[in-house]
């Protein structure tokens, strides 16, 4: 194995997609990761999306480089092997309602009495406490009582929830981060050498990217409304439809970028006037700039609109579809999707890592494993013995 965190071992008994996200983030740079399933009742990413032969393409891509065990932590018998892997291990990730890792026994103070320097991520919809601390939540309920859904969409339209995991994936990145901050708290020169539990719920990290909306609300009394793709920050900014029937999308997040674009579409008029020198003064009237922006475009081919507002020195992109980004040179020198060889499916493409580190790169070392690909050798390899293996299987534990 090769990246910063080769030698860490993470022990992911989450289930779909926040935790999930945190456990492959963590062995894409380099960490062993075991994900626990139940034997009898697989982790529901497998079935999720689109299914290849009864083979899902999520879970080949959210699971790529764990190891898989099965696991059924619900029963004393199961619970007592988890201990035996908590004594090797440096992190769990668990995404249970709260109460439940106490019902069995396996909370923070019991998992720390096994191994004080473990660290445990605890991923649920709305925290460990609070008022709504037991109420079951996906990423969709996240997304919209974030207040996420009610700022997206057209002026005069609903509110619109977005098409994939927003918040869940979001919620991962976030809980993988908070898991190398723990282990550098623990870790390094000075540090407490003691683990520590994480609480993570999947509201926060969204409404976190929501600022400063609730401080602009806290001051003013104002609600963010809803635009489309226009800005409350510059304009012009939007979506333009080409005369090939294409988009393409331009932003001015300053006010030279702005001059640019409107000298180069021919209406450096515009300029001179005094509101065009404040992003506020551009868009109180995003429609007059948008619309000579829109008209221009609808004049031009994609190619050609992206060719001259590059010459102009402008921010400018075409909205691609997946599959024109994965044709696309810079994706394809960039190595920004990844092949990766798999005994079921041949081989899947994939989205590559999150970043590029120079001394201590990440990798994808294999896809999503078949059920319990891993049981025997990891079972084996903290103690359990042949004997034991054995008799776990004959009673569904293992």
């Amino acid at each position: 194995m090769s990246g910063p965190l080769s030698g860490i071992r993470v022990i992911d008994v989450s289930n779909v997609l926040a935790g999930p996200v945190a456990g492959q983030v963590l062995g894409d740079y380099g960490a062993e990761v075991i994900k626990i399933e139940h034997p009898h009742h697989l982790d529901g990413l497998r079935n999720l999306g689109k299914q290849i032969d009864g083979t899902g393409i999520w879970w080949k891509v959210i699971s790529r480089n764990k190891k898989v065990v099965g696991l059924n932590i619900g029963c004393e018998e199961g619970q007592e092997v988890f201990r035996k892997l908590v004594g090797s291990c440096d992190v769990v990730i668990e995404n249970f309602r709260p109460g439940t890792m106490e019902k069995w026994n396996l909370d923070f103070p019991s998992i720390a009495s096994i191994n004080n320097r473990v660290i445990l991520l605890r991923i649920t919809g709305f925290g460990q406490d609070g008022t709504y601390a037991n109420r079951p939540a996906f990423g969709t309920l996240i997304e919209a009582m974030s207040g996420f859904a009610q700022s997206m969409g057209e002026a005069n339209g609903p509110p619109v929830l977005p098409p994939l995991g927003l918040a869940d994936s979001l919620a991962g990145i976030s809980g993988a981060l908070a898991v190398v901050m723990a282990l550098y708290h623990r870790d390094r020169n000075g540090g407490s050498g003691l683990g520590q539990e994480i609480d993570l719920s999947i509201l926060e990290p969204l409404v976190s990217i929501m600022s400063p909306q609730p401080s602009v609300y806290d001051k003013t009394g104002e609600l963010p409304a809803r635009m489309g793709n226009k800005s409350d920050l510059n304009a012009p900014r939007n979506l333009y439809r080409t005369r090939d029937g294409k988009w393409i999308a331009m932003s001015t997040s300053t006010t030279q970028i702005a001059e640019r674009v409107m000298r180069c579409i021919g209406h450096g008029e515009v300029c001179d006037q005094e509101w065009f020198s404040s992003g506020q003064g551009r868009v109180e009237r995003a429609d007059l700039l948008d619309g000579l922006v829109a008209e221009w475009v609808a004049q031009r081919d994609r190619d050609q609109v992206i060719e001259l507002f590059e010459e102009a020195q402008a921010a400018v992109g075409p909205v691609y579809s997946v599959a024109e980004l994965m044709a696309d040179p810079h994706a394809i020198s960039r190595g920004i999707f990844q092949r990766v060889p798999d005994d079921e499916l041949g081989s899947v493409l994939m989205p590559g890592l999150l970043f590029r580190m120079s001394q201590t790169p990440g990798e994808i070392r294999f896809a999503g494993k078949k059920p319990g690909s891993d049981t025997l050798s990891v079972l084996a390899d903290i103690g359990v013995s042949e004997e034991d293996l054995v008799e776990l299987r004959s009673i569904g534990v293992i």
